[in-house]
């Protein structure tokens, strides 16, 4: 099942590079442009074919694609000048802009679509409910044992099975102190102190019962551990609520990714400690994590709705990623190229307003040394938090 998981993060992966490249080459066919070549992957071409004036291919590193229209910028050499008034460069900077973001926009609707199309077919999560859904049979070894949902060679019972607590079980008070939620009773237990004993009250088949036990402790992980985690439950959303819905999970997707970039400097040293999961900017994952991510989802001992839930969201992350990251002002990215016909596009109208010439085109060469130095530094990080997931990946377990 992990590997079934890492097969559908692959055809995830592709289907957004290349509905990214697919919103380049429509927008760029519409306005008129050659398109010469449409790819997915890098390196040597492993299988193309040719329609019309467009080469389609695969390439065998499936980590992007790229779709090749003709005059991109001044230093675009043309096989054929004829094409001149075809490329990219000779196209009003209204079109160009179009072309370069239509691309993003692509992933961004996609991630909506997931989104919302999840909450409108599958449901919501709501598993903010004091109704447990599992017990589990032991204390796990370590965090990463907790995650994985194995015992890790311990044969400690749970605090939870070593009370009798049963799934289907709805705790209506911890300790005395009356709980109606999940986020309430898991703050009770992480505050209460590890082997400290407690009780537990449940509702069962419509009678209380008062259950004890003794917290546990797992190490490298603060606070009491129970045992227990909420039955999961889908609620159908309405079309407005799964708009809502998707409104929110690109809010917390944006806000979380803006808070882990502001925090990069100081969490560099952190990738490969132990303190990765605590630090907000060594959160942040590659391709690898989400690779990681979907495999766990798919061999995980969940119902189907659940598993498709996880995939849908990760894959709806992707993309939201995948096109926002391209709005930067970095060579080679759409943001860069973006960011060259804007400033065409300011020169231009202010040498109108001096009765001046147009200045045409920027000569990309005195541009391309900065843009592509930043983007070297991006690239260069990008493939330390690639090694990261590899030898220390995330441990965002509760």
């Amino acid at each position: 099942m992990g590997l079934l998981g890492w097969v559908v993060f692959l055809f995830a992966l592709c289907l957004s590079i290349m509905l990214h490249e697919t919103g380049h080459f429509v927008a760029a066919k519409k306005f008129g442009m050659k398109v010469t070549r449409y790819f997915l992957g890098f390196g040597p071409t492993l299988w193309s074919i040719r329609r019309g004036e467009t080469e389609y291919g695969v390439k065998p590193i499936l980590l992007g694609g790229f779709c090749k229209i003709v005059g991109m910028h001044s230093m675009d050499e043309l096989d054929d000048p004829d094409d001149e008034p075809r490329s990219f460069r000779s196209k009003p900077a209204w079109q160009r802009i179009i072309v370069l973001y239509a691309g993003i926009a692509a992933n961004i609707v996609l991630a909506f679509v997931l989104v919302a199309g999840m909450a409108l077919a599958i449901g919501i999560v709501n598993d903010n409910t004091t109704q447990l859904g599992t017990v589990t049979t032991c204390v796990a070894a370590n965090t990463q044992d907790l995650d994985n949902g194995t015992c890790g060679g311990s044969k400690t019972p749970s605090p939870a099975m070593a009370a009798g607590l049963k799934v289907g079980d709805t705790v209506v008070a911890f300790d005395g102190k009356p709980v109606s939620n999940w986020t309430e009773l898991g703050n009770v237990i992480k505050d209460a102190k590890p082997g400290s004993a407690v009780s537990v009250t449940v509702r069962r088949n419509g009678q209380l019962k008062t259950l004890h036990t003794k917290l546990a402790q797992i190490p490298g992980r603060s606070g009491g551990y129970m045992g227990i985690a909420p039955i999961t439950a889908f609620q159908i959303a309405s079309p407005l609520g799964a708009v809502k819905y998707a409104g929110s999970f690109f809010g917390e997707v944006l806000s979380g990714t803006g808070q882990a970039l502001a925090n990069i400097p100081a969490a560099i040293p952190k990738l490969f400690s132990s303190q990765r999961s605590t630090s907000s900017g060594a959160q942040l994952g590659s391709v690898v994590a989400f690779g990681q991510e979907t495999s766990q989802a798919v061999a995980a001992d969940v119902g189907w709705r659940s598993k498709v839930e996880v995939v849908l969201l990760l894959a709806a992350e992707l993309n939201l990623i995948l096109g926002l990251g391209n709005i930067l002002p970095l060579m080679p990215l759409d943001g860069g190229l973006a960011a060259v016909v804007m400033f065409e596009g300011v020169r231009s109208w202010l040498a109108r307003l001096r009765g001046r010439p147009d200045p045409g085109l920027v000569d990309i060469r005195k541009l391309a040394p900065v843009m592509v130095s930043l983007f070297m530094i991006v690239a260069v990080f990008s493939v330390i938090v690639m090694l990261a997931d590899v030898f220390n990946p995330l441990n965002l377990g509760q």
